[in-house]
């Protein structure tokens, strides 16, 4: 069994995922990387073909039909066989130095998710994320001993190493053909996990800048609806009240608080009578699956405020904090 499984979903990468392939080789034969191509047209499948030729014991190669980001994270599930499981996209890589580190801290430990810090890649300087002051450092932990999260902190995709066999056994299959769908990759599990390990370095790199990614404003306005699927699919999930742990269940209302503020700020910025009404729509929605969920939506409900008000204040936010 490798230590860790990193799965790489694949769409027309040609030109930039060799840095993601290369940086995780570094862990040698405690890694398995899993390259997923979901239906490319350029040269993606022919390159991570390459790579599997020239390292067989490290690297599988899986081709399949166009299904999307989450497609490409179940299919990498599926065959994975590393104790833990981590998803780097293409156009993102790890920090070598961290790596190390990463291997160095699960081949000492047994937890369910390892905790490790992101740093936003754009121009200008590098913005590292971290949890220091919220999660307890050098030892391992449960819910009860983690600090509460600010306005600003979540855990992302690129944050967390979930062990496999909990993925597995929750039965986590992301839909296909969504984007955003990263967001229940983090919060499905969140109720099943016991044990943690922050490890305070600037493990993953997070590129902002293409003009396609999925973060960029103007795209997320162009598939806001995929957005609200998300959001919606996330409270479907489970109620958050029946959760024992205090932190854990305030924890979750925060990012589903956050999941409706992106929501409902999409939509009106892309200020249309038919997103007006899909405003509307969504917080029904939320009202009629759980009423007393939403009512603890504080921040989400600043978006509801006029546009005068909201959409200045969201550009504020997004300066301050460089989110996309």
């Amino acid at each position: 069994m490798k230590l860790i499984s990193f799965v790489i979903p694949s769409y027309n990468s040609s030109l930039y995922m060799h840095k993601a392939i290369d940086s995780i080789l570094v862990g040698g034969s405690d890694v398995e990387i899993i390259i997923v191509n979901d239906g490319s047209k350029d040269d993606t499948l022919k390159i991570a073909l390459d790579y599997e030729k020239k390292y067989p014991k490290i690297i599988k190669v899986i081709d399949k039909e166009n299904g999307g980001h989450g497609s490409g994270v179940n299919a990498g599930l599926e065959i994975a066989s590393g104790k833990y499981f981590k998803v780097v996209d293409s156009d993102d890589w790890v920090d070598e130095k961290s790596l190390k580190q990463v291997i160095k801290t699960l081949k000492k430990l047994d937890v369910d998710l390892l905790i490790v810090n992101y740093v936003y890649e754009k121009e200008g300087t590098p913005r590292v994320m971290d949890y220091v002051g919220v999660l307890p450092e050098e030892k391992i932990f449960t819910w009860d001993d983690v600090g509460k999260f600010k306005i600003s902190e979540y855990l992302l995709m690129h944050s967390v190493i979930y062990k496999t066999s909990i993925l597995r056994d929750i039965g986590l299959k992301l839909p296909e053909h969504t984007f955003y769908v990263d967001n229940i990759f983090v919060y499905f599990p969140l109720p099943y996990i016991k044990t943690m390990y922050y490890l305070n370095v600037p493990f993953y790199r997070y590129f902002i800048g293409r003009s396609d990614q999925s973060v960029n404003e103007s795209v997320m306005i162009g598939r806001v609806d995929q957005q609200v699927f998300v959001t919606k699919t996330m409270i479907d999930l489970f109620d958050p009240f029946t959760v024992e742990n205090k932190k854990l269940r305030n924890y979750l209302i925060h990012s589903l608080d956050m999941m409706m503020t992106i929501s409902t700020i999409f939509l009106k910025l892309a200020n249309t009578r038919e997103s007006k009404d899909k405003i509307k729509e969504l917080w029904n929605y939320l009202k009629k699956a759980n009423p007393k969920l939403a009512k603890k939506m504080k921040l989400a409900k600043l978006t509801r405020l006029p546009r005068f008000i909201s959409i200045p204040g969201y550009r504020l936010a997004r300066k301050i904090f460089k989110f996309n």
